[in-house]
């Protein structure tokens, strides 16, 4: 029977089964979406996911057009079709909008989009969260795109190496809107990360253990995790650069005892790891895709996972492999040279796996398929190139040149793009009324495919032969004329297949609503299971890793609620928390429904971000305040009280509320401080790195700070932990005085901030000056994260206390307080260490050097 007409077999026998009497109306009721404009506010998944790839897909376009003009430019010399600052604007923007505002987001969407359906779970854990980050990413990388018209784009490279963008070099506004609005955008992609964590680790179908869970899923996790680890060191990289820009702290002017190499490690700390944590989720569509076009299970599922962790590992030890070239020690070198070819080892593997599928089944020409088949093909030449520069002497000859260009496309757009087309062509059926057209689909893979080899393969060629990147024009005596102009032949054929590709998307995908066409492919994974607004009909317990494949009648009862939480349990939306290791049901997680508080944060957010770009300092503040107050009212309602224990289906009773580890929140405020910890180790090691390099700068112990001057911001933080502890103290009684654990809170938040405030003073008395050299910038940055870490205690602080005295904190409901009382220790650590780290260093520091 082919998979359509099993599917239609399966909704008839459905059809004849017994539902529970009114709780599918119920259901239907409680994720209800809105009409019309409205539409807006929703918070689905579904809805999320398909608005988050079309934007992401709407960026890859306008970034293909830039590339266009850069091959139009260079397809003759000594052209003048584009001016040269014009050039420079359109191939920083074009590698930007390609690396931040598409490969990322795109990635990422698709994990907001497909992760619940594939986990058996009603939605992501936080789903305003990720409608936040959706809007922070849409209004903040439209208007950064929309500077190309307005001439203040910025013009120093997707990278932004200094000093050329420097205050100096760079004196407009272009840089500033690049590290301002990357900046924000980076954050807006952190937040997406932490509800994919949690989603992945708390919101699996009951029995799905991690060693059950779709490799996508473990694609998704390890992604989400390596964005929290490699995000925050270039956050603190534009950080810094942009108060070296604005106020003078010279973090990269090595006049001044700053470094610009500074930037380049943080920059590609976060830079390499970022190829990988694009490739990864990739190649988990690629592992999901293989089985389903082949009829056979995935070969070597668990060295697919432990390839995809090692690869997570080791892209943290390559950061290096593009500074080369740069005066680093011969014995780093070798290590970063060993380690960058060590990582083909667990990306060969899961090749290696995909062909063995192949092999074992029987592959059906699909265009999934062949989007797989190409993928394999270009990915792995970019892999070879990838051994070629690993190679120091090799490097040294085709650093900066157009084979490393090349390279890059061949890993970026063969190991990312070609999986995504194949992953768009083989889900739209889950989502879509109709599946994609198989003759367009076709039609789109050649064009591409040829388009893409004509385009960059000539690059090896052109860069062997000498010509730089990043060149707006060039000579004809050269010899690069006619490999040029290939080139850019190519790049208007692979445009043309992108063109077919939209054009069959436009053409054929249809919204689903209520019936999506649904498993034409006869795939084994639970996203293919009947889905309708509020996702499976019921959540089945599951005891294989294809239970589609393992269990034949799944879709039947699925449909006909014969599994748990067939209905709505609370009245509200709903999804099932389960362990994070074994997937065993802990408590009903109540989730929240359509508002417009997270579309007016993001919009606000956006607006202090983009308007401090400019300087308009009133109407940026006025942005915060509304930002702030939309959160405030977002989060009032998100910690109800506890309706008991309710009836799942199967037997099975559980609790409607949670509070510490226990609960989803705290596990997402623990990954927060994973962020945030990842934020000040990259700052440690900037502030070690300068002392490395510029050593004389650094002040003699009679111009530092008064030892004692640390006692009383020792004193404040320890009497601020002493207020979390009494508070927490006060909470465990019976009858619980509102005003006095409200007193505590907030008291407790402001000694910490207070403690931030002594020691800058106690710096700024004892003549420490940003301004004057890196040592003071550096003093005088740690305490802007130290300021940063402090406000979120002072924010959620007061609004601990706020919910205090309103009655909405207590024994019973204390989940805010516990996920306070985490971030609260955290902060406390990290301010006390700073203490030790900015007070305790320089004198050990002084003390060897000589008089």
């Amino acid at each position: 029977m082919t998979p359509i007409r099993e599917r239609a077999t399966l909704d008839a026998a459905a059809a004849t089964l017994p539902r529970p009497e009114g709780e599918l109306d119920k259901l239907e009721a409680a994720w209800k979406l809105p009409r019309g404009w409205r539409i807006l506010s929703a918070v689905n998944n579904t809805v999320v996911g398909q608005f988050y790839i079309a934007t992401a897909f709407l960026f890859f376009i306008f970034a293909g057009i830039l590339g266009l003009l850069i091959r139009l430019q260079l397809a003759v010399p000594g052209n003048d079709f584009l001016p040269q600052e014009t050039y420079n604007q359109i191939f920083t923007m074009h590698g930007t909008v390609m690396m931040f505002l598409f490969a990322v987001p795109a990635v990422e969407a698709a994990g907001v989009l497909l992760l619940p359906q594939m986990l058996g779970a009603r939605d992501l854990p936080f789903p305003r969260l990720g409608a936040f980050a959706f809007w922070a990413y849409l209004i903040g990388g439209t208007v950064f795109f929309c500077t190309l018209f307005f001439g203040t784009a910025p013009s120093g490279g997707w990278f932004m190496y200094p000093p050329l963008t420097g205050a100096q070099f760079s004196p407009g506004v272009g840089a500033d809107w690049w590290l301002l609005g990357i900046g924000f955008i980076e954050i807006s992609a952190i937040a997406g990360a932490i509800e994919i964590i949690v989603g992945v680790l708390r919101t699996r179908a009951p029995g799905m253990t991690l060693a059950r869970m779709p490799i996508f899923a473990w694609s998704m996790l390890i992604f989400a995790f390596m964005i929290v680890f490699a995000f925050p060191a270039v956050i603190l990289a534009t950080i810094l650069l942009e108060l070296e820009r604005a106020f003078d702290w010279p973090f990269f002017i090595a006049a001044r005892g700053g470094d610009p190499l500074l930037w380049q490690h943080l920059f590609w700390f976060f830079g390499h790891p970022e190829v990988y944590i694009i490739f990864l989720p990739a190649a988990g569509m690629v592992s999901m895709i293989v089985p389903a076009m082949t009829g056979v299970p995935l070969v070597g599922y668990r060295l697919i996972v432990v390839a995809l962790i090692a690869v997570g590992f080791f892209s943290f030890g390559l950061w290096v492999h593009h500074m080369f070239t740069t005066g680093i020690p011969t014995r780093s070198l070798g290590f970063f040279s060993a380690a960058s070819m060590a990582v083909a080892i667990p990306s060969g593997i899961q090749v290696f796996a995909w062909i063995a599928t192949i092999a074992t089944g029987r592959l059906r020409a699909t265009v999934p398929a062949l989007f797989v088949i190409g993928f394999l093909l270009i990915f792995t030449l970019g892999g070879l190139t990838g051994v070629m520069v690993a190679l120091v002497p090799f490097d040294r000859q085709a650093h900066d040149s157009y084979f490393v260009i090349a390279h890059l496309h061949y890993v970026l757009f063969g190991g990312m793009v070609f999986p995504l087309l194949a992953a768009i062509t083989y889900w739209a059926p889950a989502f879509s009324r109709r599946p994609l057209s198989e003759r367009l689909g076709r039609w789109a893979f050649g064009l591409i495919f040829a388009g893409f080899n004509i385009a960059f393969l000539p690059m090896h060629l052109t860069g062997l032969l000498g010509m730089p990147r990043r060149v707006y024009t060039y000579p004809a005596e050269r010899g690069w004329d006619w490999l040029n102009m290939v080139s850019t032949l190519g790049s208007f054929i692979l445009a043309a297949g992108i063109l077919v590709f939209v054009f069959n998307i436009v053409r054929h995908f249809r919204p689903s609503g209520s019936k999506p066409a649904g498993d034409i492919w006869g795939a084994g994974s639970l996203e293919w299971l009947p889905n309708h607004t509020y996702g499976l009909r019921s959540v089945p317990r599951i005891d294989s890793r294809e239970p589609l494949w393992e269990q034949p009648g799944l879709a039947r009862e699925v449909d006909a609620g014969a599994h748990y939480l067939p209905g709505t349990a609370t009245g509200t939306r709903e999804t099932i928390v389960t362990s994070p290791i074994e997937g065993e049901p802990e408590y009903v997680m109540r989730l929240s429904g359509p508002g417009w508080a997270h579309v007016v944060a993001a919009a606000g957010t956006a607006g202090f971000f983009l308007l401090l770009t400019v300087k308009l300092v009133v109407p940026a503040a006025l942005c915060a305040v509304a930002a702030i107050v939309a959160m405030v009212v977002w989060m009032w309602d998100c910690d109800p009280p506890s309706a008991g224990e309710v009836d799942i289906g199967g037997g099975l009773r559980l609790p409607t509320y949670a509070s510490g580890p226990n609960s989803h929140g705290w596990w997402a405020v623990a990954i927060l401080a994973m962020v945030a910890g990842a934020l000040y180790l990259s700052f440690i090691f900037s502030y070690l790195y300068l002392w490395v390099v510029s050593p004389t700068q650094w002040p003699g112990g009679a111009a530092l700070p008064p030892l004692a001057s640390t006692m009383l911001p020792v004193a404040a933080l320890l009497a601020s932990g002493a207020a979390l502890f009494a508070a927490a103290r006060l909470l465990r009684r019976e009858r619980l005085p509102r005003i006095g654990l409200a007193a505590l809170l907030a008291l407790g938040a402001l000694l910490a901030a207070a403690a931030v405030g002594l020691d800058l003073w106690a710096q700024w008395q004892a003549g420490v000056r940003p301004q004057a050299n890196g040592y003071g910038a550096l003093v005088y940055g740690h305490g802007v994260l130290q300021v940063q870490i402090v406000s979120a205690v002072v924010a959620v602080g007061l609004f601990a206390a706020a919910r205090s005295l309103a009655g909405r904190l207590t024994a019973a409901r204390r989940a805010v307080f516990d996920n306070l009382a985490l971030l609260w220790a955290y902060a406390l650590a990290q301010m006390l260490f700073g203490l030790a780290l900015t007070h305790g260093f320089p004198r050990l520091v002084a003390e060897g050097l000589p008089s």
